[in-house]
């Protein structure tokens, strides 16, 4: 399994995928990588309007994530899991050496 970094055409963000992956999420969204979180968004947005247009819903989530600018929705989320982890970190060295006392 060959893995590849991809870069989202709708938010920036990079993922390593699999080449098979990567060909099946451009597969699905017309040749276009989408991350997790925005294939997600756009699946939505398609389901919520109860259209087929695939295509009008990527370019309105494109829209949308260009107006964050580098900072967009998926840079926040991950940022948001990374300070979690970090808290979660200190609590469990915290508890550990408290213990140990």
């Amino acid at each position: 399994m060959e893995i590849e970094s991809a870069k989202c055409e709708c938010c920036g963000l990079r993922e390593d995928c699999t080449r098979e992956y990567i060909a099946g999420v451009k597969a699905d969204f017309g040749g276009r990588w989408l991350c997790g979180l925005c294939s997600e968004a756009v699946r939505e947005e398609v389901a919520a309007k109860k259209r087929g247009d695939l295509e009008g819903a990527v370019r309105d989530h494109m829209s949308f994530c260009a107006k964050f600018g580098k900072k967009g929705p998926a840079f926040r989320v991950a940022d948001g899991m990374r300070q979690m982890l970090r808290r979660r970190s200190s609590d469990i060295s915290t508890t550990s050496s408290a213990a140990a006392s």
